[in-house]
């Protein structure tokens, strides 16, 4: 074994798609839809031929050590599968085997077949990441914690709200597949350069009939190949995927620094190591994972872009490509989404951290709370803004002496004549300055929580080695 999605990521099942033999059952079933397809258009009356490309076409009758061979001998892979399925078929069956198509009618309509099988993985893993992310959020709506702009501290949010926000980007996701993969799904029985001359006026009669065969939807037009705008644009949505788990995994492993310590990954206690040299490390791997291998999805996303621009009605540029980007893009999109639903749904959360850091700068992520107050009691927005700016600054100025934001307020004559003590001390509470966000994530909950009703897609998400 060489390549690591071999014998370290990605889960068996998904990988079971893209395997060799499985490949070759695809095509096998486009052949034989084809077969099918002309004898319902009337190209010959024999139903036998039918019933014996039905018995053969399929890994049990043709083997992939054989097409291997043949491939070997005639340096053609397609011809390779239509040589050891029609070396298998008895009687007549062999005259119709890949009669009026051409190779690329069997591999992007068995490309087809594999992301439709893939997709019912991504759409499951998507809903599940989007049902643990909407129970972290209604589950923490009330849990206040430090907001940060530019790696600072700002005001005070909640982690429902982070939540929240995640979840609706993977909902918006949810969306985009649905979108993306009417246009994905597609093959082509369309022949040389998609004009129909090997297959005659019933061309397009035969290409329906192998799409509704299969489940699929003819093209709307093609050359030799379905246009590969439709395969980026699928590629390209998995990158925003894979984007969305790092922004996730980012956020947690800066959150799991030892100087914020607000959250952090599970660690098993027990046996877990978390370096080969310092006993006592705890590191986010799970997350740094997740970045890491969203690096190779978003990267065969942008060479799929290469894949677009053909010489003429095609050439063989896509080919190599493709057969390296469609498994490691769609493998990998799997495994790091439920990596993310593991990370997520053991998340651990360290409550006295977090009320420290909402208390490390001694009240001063309050000023903006400071400055309204005094609005509504008469000064102007500028002037507020200015006086309760002076007065922070003198919070930063003193910092060896840790003066306290309140102290320096309470110390204010200008301040006073509109606020009191207790107005002061109210205004400096950070759970009193969360704004609407309990009830913006209740409704951010309510609404994916009726998507999750409607998609009936979520299904338990089984834990693996990371």
């Amino acid at each position: 074994m060489i390549h690591p999605i071999e014998y370290r990521y990605g889960r068996k099942e998904v990988k079971e798609i893209f395997d060799e033999e499985k490949r070759l059952d695809y095509m096998l079933k486009v052949e034989c839809a084809v077969v099918k397809a002309h004898y319902k258009a009337g190209n010959f009356k024999d139903i036998a031929i039918v019933e014996e490309v039905e018995k053969k076409a399929n890994t049990k009758f043709v083997k992939l050590d054989r097409v291997k061979q043949i491939e070997n001998e005639i340096n053609h892979d397609v011809m390779a599968v239509v040589k050891g399925l029609s070396e298998v078929c008895e009687g007549d069956a062999e005259k119709y085997i890949h009669l009026g198509i051409t190779s690329n009618d069997v591999i992007d309509t068995a490309n087809a077949l594999q992301f439709a099988d893939f997709i019912k993985f991504l759409e499951t893993d998507l809903a599940n990441l989007r049902n643990v992310l909407t129970e972290q959020a209604e589950r923490n709506k009330q849990l206040v914690c430090i907001g940060r702009t530019h790696g600072q501290h700002a005001i005070p949010t909640t982690y429902g709200m982070k939540f929240a926000i995640y979840a609706m980007e993977i909902q918006r996701h949810i969306e985009r597949l649905n979108e993306c993969k009417n246009r994905l799904l597609v093959g082509k029985i369309s022949g040389a350069v998609g004009t129909y001359a090997a297959l005659g006026e019933k061309g397009d009669e035969i290409e329906k009939a192998v799409m509704d065969e299969l489940n699929l939807k003819p093209a709307e037009i093609s050359n030799q190949v379905v246009q590969r705008d439709r395969y980026c644009e699928f590629f390209s949505h998995l990158a925003l995927i894979a984007k969305t788990l790092e922004k996730i995994a980012i956020e947690i492993r800066n959150l799991q620094r030892t100087e914020i310590d607000e959250v952090g990954e599970h660690f098993e206690k027990g046996k877990q190591v978390g370096s080969s040299t310092m006993p006592q490390k705890r590191n986010p791997i799970i997350g740094e994972r997740i970045c890491g291998i969203g690096r190779i999805i978003v990267g065969n996303a942008i060479a799929s872009l290469d894949n677009i621009p053909l010489w003429h009605e095609r050439d063989l540029t896509n080919s190599s490509a493709e057969r390296i980007i469609i498994p490691e893009i769609c493998i990998l999109s799997d495994y790091i989404l439920n990596l993310a639903i593991k990370l997520i749904k053991n998340l651990e959360f360290k409550y006295e951290n977090i009320d420290r850091n909402l208390n490390l700068t001694n009240g001063l992520i309050m000023s903006e709370a400071v400055m309204i107050n005094l609005t509504k009691k008469g000064l102007g927005r500028q002037e507020a803004h200015e006086l309760v700016r002076e007065c922070a600054m003198k919070v930063y100025e003193s910092n060896e002496n840790k003066i306290n934001f309140r102290d320096v307020l309470l110390s204010d004559e200008k301040i006073r004549k509109f606020l009191s003590k207790d107005e002061i001390g109210q205004a400096l509470n950070p759970e009193n300055y969360v704004g609407i966000a309990v009830k913006k994530v209740e409704e951010i909950c309510e609404i994916l929580k009726k998507s999750e009703e409607h998609s009936h897609k979520a299904t338990k998400s089984p834990g693996y080695r990371i």
